[in-house]
């Protein structure tokens, strides 16, 4: 890009260029970055699509001047924007390995869903003999081999034991039921016309389901491996609930730049977990009404949603605001939202304490007040205090 290099040359010893842009991730984005004399505003389109609505009330809409008007939102509104700050390249890294192994599992969950679907039309034995779990390799390589009652009924026990075997099926009466309803089983249904197409079907996704699991297995090893080698993992790694999954998840959520989020409910409401609140003319206070957040990152959302559904079976705390919530009359998904508002509030906290802790002459007035309370006053079970523990950093509740 010629225009960089001129730009530079340009504004030499000026300062930095600053450039708005109406994305927050892609080719352009991951190229500015590298050029230290650029700053970048990621500006939402629902923003620039608001501030044109401003002139253009009509719903007019065009390239040229949606860029001028961005470069206008910048220059007078820069104070209320906050400057893009790549994180680490071990943080991004891990984030993209996170993604695309949620991406892989999603593939081998509509697999494993639409294996079940066509089984159940001509082959209902075979999730019988899987367990109803049609997403393993077992499964894979059972239908693979034999895609139909007939084939199957044809193996020797002798052969079909030591397929369970090479899969680690060594249970001798799981295996024993197994050889008897492959005995005695009747077919769905002789007709070669639903049966034929439906075997090659099966298959057909039998050998994509195989080809996806090696593939499942190299991410979680990738992110592993990556989440050990980050500084901040401690934070995140015994987290009730959170796992080998979704701590590595959380940790890229919150990122390593620490001046990113000024207090959690900006997190919150970044990722969808805080509700939106519109309070008009006679509906003020009490009387306003709170929806569901739909504008946000997906995956980040999913991340801290299911963490917190996680979290209620392993800690108690959790599991007692969640309770608190439903005696409220709020559903089920409400009140793990609840759940995962706490614990970024909680976990935020943890990492503001941790920060002090290796630098004791920071300034301690860069922590939230209220918020860096109610994690020790959670934690320690007490009203508040001003009275600081000796260690706070992984003071989290344990349940």
């Amino acid at each position: 890009m010629e225009w960089l290099g001129e730009l530079q040359q340009r504004f030499a010893g000026k300062g930095k260029v600053l450039v708005a842009l109406e994305q927050s991730r892609g080719a352009l984005i991951y190229h500015l970055m590298g050029y230290e004399f650029v700053e970048l505003y990621p500006i939402n389109p629902a923003q620039l699509a608001s501030y044109r609505e401003t002139f253009s009330p009509s719903g007019a809409k065009d390239d040229r001047p949606d860029a001028e008007l961005i470069c206008e939102l910048l220059y007078y509104h820069g104070d209320r924007l906050k400057a893009w700050k790549p994180d680490s390249e071990l943080t991004r890294k891990l984030a993209f390995f996170n993604e695309g192994r949620r991406k892989a599992v999603d593939q081998r969950t509509q697999l494993a869903n639409e294996i079940k679907s066509q089984l159940k039309v001509y082959f209902p034995l075979a999730l019988q003999v899987l367990d109803n779990n049609s997403s393993t390799a077992l499964a894979a390589d059972l239908l693979l081999q034999w895609p139909a009652l007939d084939s199957l009924q044809k193996q020797s026990a002798h052969k079909l034991r030591k397929f369970f075997y090479g899969h680690n099926c060594r249970n001798e009466q799981k295996l024993l039921e197994r050889l008897e309803l492959i005995k005695t089983a009747k077919p769905l249904t002789r007709d070669p016309a639903v049966i034929e197409p439906a075997a090659l079907r099966v298959q057909l996704l039998a050998h994509q389901l195989k080809s996806l699991l090696p593939y499942i297995a190299r991410y979680e090893k990738q992110i592993a491996e990556l989440f050990d080698a980050h500084p901040d993992s401690f934070l995140f790694r015994d987290l009730p609930g959170a796992g080998t999954a979704l701590g590595p998840r959380l940790l890229t959520a919150f990122g390593t730049n620490r001046e990113r989020f000024d207090y959690p409910i900006e997190l919150s409401s970044l990722i969808g977990i805080a509700p939106v609140r519109r309070a008009s003319g006679k509906k003020t206070g009490k009387k306003a009404s709170v929806h569901f957040r739909h504008a946000c990152p997906k995956f980040l959302r999913q991340s801290f949603h299911e963490f917190a559904e996680c979290s209620i079976r392993y800690c108690s705390w959790a599991q007692g605001c969640y309770q608190a919530q439903r005696e409220r009359g709020k559903g089920h998904h409400a009140a793990v939202r609840a759940v995962a508002f706490k614990w970024i509030r909680i976990s935020r906290c943890a990492r503001s304490a941790h920060d002090l802790s290796v630098a004791p002459d920071a300034d301690a007035t860069n922590i939230d007040p209220p918020d860096h309370l109610d994690f020790f006053n959670l934690v320690n079970g007490q009203g508040r205090t001003n009275k600081k523990p000796a260690h706070p950093a992984f003071a989290l509740p344990t349940g």
